[in-house]
């Protein structure tokens, strides 16, 4: 697993991210939609635009193009993933403010892999994450046997329900486009407050 970088997401509490910063992420999660339990809203614009040391990931759910620049502007994103129904022409547009852009899927048996093809040439990674009402955070891990059908070479982020337990399998994946994992709702004490004992058995 040493290979692959780690974004902690979901991040709320400005002295659970220092402690956070000292596992050693490689990115960390802020959640811009307001539905989600780890709603960024409470936390200092001024206090995550000032790390430097982690690259600094929106999550946004169909959100407005306007809505997105500012957090970019106050919240100072390298990357913003976009976690809802984003057409590919919004994307390009969500791009063209100068972020790297993460394009997350919902992962169930009837996925339409072919979809991806409209995203390649602006999608910096794309993200796979469990199918649910909730767009992310649910802790359920779907099926990744179905990860042998991605038929593209963008690389991407494994998502969905990670946890100490099943991330054991993760090194038995032989696929080079396997960028990244994206912990969250496992690792935590309380939504939004991340364990960092917990954290610190990843990098074991």
């Amino acid at each position: 697993m040493n290979r692959l970088k780690l974004k902690i997401c979901g991040m709320t509490d400005q002295a659970n991210i220092n402690d956070v910063l000292s596992v050693g992420p490689d990115y960390l999660g802020f959640i811009f939609y307001a539905s989600s339990k780890r709603y960024v809203k409470g936390l200092s614009a001024d206090f995550v635009r000032q790390l430097t040391v982690v690259q600094k990931v929106g999550v946004f759910v169909d959100a407005s193009l306007d809505d997105i620049k500012q957090a970019i502007i106050h919240y100072g994103l390298d990357f913003v993933q976009l976690h809802g129904q984003e057409q590919p022409d919004f994307v390009q547009q969500v791009k063209a403010l100068n972020v790297r852009i993460i394009k997350a899927f919902g992962m169930a048996a009837d996925f339409d892999w072919q979809c991806l093809r409209a995203y390649q040439e602006m999608a910096d990674y794309f993200l796979f994450d469990t199918k649910t009402s909730s767009h992310g955070g649910s802790g359920e891990v779907f099926d990744w046997t179905l990860l042998q059908q991605y038929p593209l070479q963008v690389p991407y982020f494994l998502s969905g329900g990670l946890s100490l337990t099943n991330l054991v399998a993760v090194n038995t994946f032989d696929d080079p486009r396997l960028y990244a994992l994206d912990v969250n709702s496992k690792f935590e004490s309380s939504p939004g407050f991340k364990d960092i004992q917990l954290l610190k058995q990843i990098k074991k």
